[in-house]
């Protein structure tokens, strides 16, 4: 089922669906850091209710991926922002860390649900033109990465958690009412027998390892940037507004490019392969930038290098791996690829931190352009044949 048949309508609700999850993940982290000492927390549950969302993405997205293929995409996307819906409305409510951190726990459970089962029902809607398609997928859902802490921030200065938690169960819902009314249901297709040893293989195969190190590694660098970017602007003079306003010029510059990307690599002018070493450089450069010349400039610099960097990866590698992977098996696949991202989102900002402790933040940024070189390189090592472009 293509949607060049079924139209634009029709699968809005996914994109929306892919910015709920990346808003609900990143939308309470700016108000954390400034609001626990208000809750009697310690930095111990300060870090626990940071990484609980996370954690249960971890766990639970290959799961739920696939059990959408089992029973179809629909019905867990429907689930998941229900009960998205309903943690985000209980959390109006939790006024200390132990209720924060089973909502957050409930949230991210729900997330795991609805996240990969859309990104599956993209490529099985998408047909020929993945690449267009995750292009505004992934648009959509960086948004909700970057917008995220931008938003919470002002809702949580405006109202507090609660106002939060509100926003968030309003997005959820509405969310949900236009997946169940403009969502077409997916056909359950026939299962082959698939055991853990195919597993195993399909995990190691280029086709589907390579384009996820590459998701990891540009969600670990946008996790970084909207982490790091901030307090070096602080560091060098700015305040508030600009230096978040250097984390919303990376936004634009990702948001705005990757349905163009996407068009390329449907249209044959841009190679997956070609693309994502390409984008893994650009957001090495960025990191350089800011690693090398802390200064107001080069930070707007690290932001659009960054920026385009992401939006460059990001389309081609779903696209890469909708394209690789047979339909009756999209759910899992997208799932254990989530969790690839996952793991680069908690990985990127750890290791830049780590570092930055023990020596300064120019070496952990330094490491971590090191390490997303490195998977550039593997990238080209592992897709060299043609066949794989």
């Amino acid at each position: 089922m293509a949607t060049n048949t079924l139209g634009y309508s029709r699968i809005a609700p996914l994109y929306a669906a892919g910015f709920t999850t990346a808003f609900g993940a990143h939308s309470i982290a700016a108000g954390l850091g400034s609001e626990f000492e208000s809750l009697g927390s310690s930095l111990l549950a300060l870090g626990i209710l940071l990484a609980v969302y996370d954690v249960a993405e971890v766990i639970l997205k290959p799961v739920f991926g696939s059990w959408s293929d089992r029973i179809g995409a629909k019905p867990i996307i429907l689930g998941g922002l229900a009960a998205f819906t309903l943690f985000s409305f209980l959390g109006v409510f939790a006024h200390d860390p132990l209720a924060l951190g089973l909502v957050r726990l409930g949230q991210g459970a729900s997330a795991s649900a609805f996240s990969p089962a859309a990104s599956a029902a993209v490529a099985r809607f998408s047909g020929n033109s993945t690449g267009r398609y995750f292009g505004r997928y992934g648009a959509w859902k960086t948004l909700g990465y970057v917008c995220g802490p931008l938003l919470g921030a002002v809702l949580i200065w405006w109202g507090g958690f609660p106002a939060l938690f509100m926003c968030m169960t309003a997005i959820s819902l509405a969310t949900a009412v236009w997946v169940g009314v403009g969502m077409p249901k997916l056909p359950v297709l026939p299962k082959v027998r698939y055991t853990l040893k195919d597993l195993a293989r399909q995990t190691v195969e280029p086709g589907f390892m390579v384009p996820t190190m590459v998701l990891a590694a540009s969600t670990g660098a946008l996790g970084t940037a909207v982490g790091f970017l901030p307090l070096m602007g602080t560091n060098v003079g700015l305040n508030s507004v600009q230096s978040m306003g250097v984390v919303s010029l990376l936004a634009i510059s990702s948001a705005l490019i990757q349905p163009w990307v996407g068009k390329l690599k449907d249209q044959s002018r841009l190679s997956s392969l070609t693309g994502m070493v390409s984008g893994l450089v650009l957001i090495a450069a960025g990191l350089a930038c800011a690693a090398l010349w802390p200064a107001f400039l080069s930070l707007l610099a690290c932001a659009v290098l960054s920026g385009t960097g992401i939006g460059i990866t990001t389309p081609l590698g779903f696209a890469h791996l909708a394209a690789s992977t047979r339909h009756d098996r999209m759910g899992r696949t997208m799932g254990s690829a989530e969790l690839g991202r996952e793991l680069g989102d908690a990985g990127g900002p750890l290791l830049v931190g780590a570092i930055a402790a023990a020596i300064s933040l120019s070496a952990g940024l330094w490491a971590l352009a090191s390490a997303v070189l490195a998977v550039a390189l593997l990238a080209l090592w592992l897709l060299r044949a043609p066949k794989a472009l």
